[in-house]
């Protein structure tokens, strides 16, 4: 006789939590609804998460958890610092641009401008930052690229994949994957590339 395993009350909850702010956002999210969608009382979220910002923030983590993860595995080693910056931002865009969460979250801040639902957009913008910072770091150790403020510099690189991505395309035709990575590329090779 195969027994049962026992119920993830707290994976159950951040789920239906995921669930629910995808559909509805932030803003409308409340415990009630959670519950409802997790099938479980509310007391029952409250034994795990006091308030929803609680919850909120344990599912931007997975998020950002699940974002570095992508960008861990879209690294190849054994290819030039460059190569591997076009390929992470733009594998981490289109999974920021596809996941529901994401759309809803910037929809309310357009829309409404609800502060948590910034800060978890933020939260998203920083840990790829910070990814791309510890890569730039890297690539100044190997000596692909000369000595700059990695911080600094990883912001310009995602803020301009994502022009050249994302903002050409609502008044110009869209470039294609390979015309971002040669624009990008021959952009900042040559303001942070190592001399030769």
């Amino acid at each position: 006789m195969e027994q049962k395993r026992p119920v993830d009350r707290k994976l159950q909850i951040v789920e239906a939590a995921g669930q629910s702010f995808a559909m509805f956002g932030y803003k409308a999210t409340t415990m009630e609804l959670v519950s409802k969608i997790a099938a479980v009382g509310k007391g029952t979220i409250y034994t795990f998460f006091q308030t929803k910002e609680e919850l909120f923030s344990e599912i931007i983590s997975q998020f950002t958890f699940t974002l570095r993860q992508l960008a861990e595995r879209t690294i190849d080693r054994k290819l030039p610092f460059f190569e591997n910056l076009v390929d992470v931002l733009y594998e981490l865009l289109l999974f920021r641009e596809k996941h529901e969460l994401f759309i809803k979250l910037t929809q309310e801040v357009r829309d409404i401008g609800t502060p948590m639902a910034k800060e978890g957009i933020e939260k998203m913008e920083r840990t790829i930052i910070a990814f791309i910072q510890k890569e730039v770091t890297a690539g100044i150790e190997k000596g692909e690229i000369r000595s700059v403020d990695p911080s600094l510099t990883a912001f310009i690189m995602l803020k301009l994949f994502v022009a050249l991505s994302a903002e050409w395309n609502r008044n110009h035709e869209p470039l294609s994957k390979d015309d971002i990575a040669r624009y990008l590329t021959s952009f900042l090779k040559d303001g942070i590339g190592a001399k030769a």
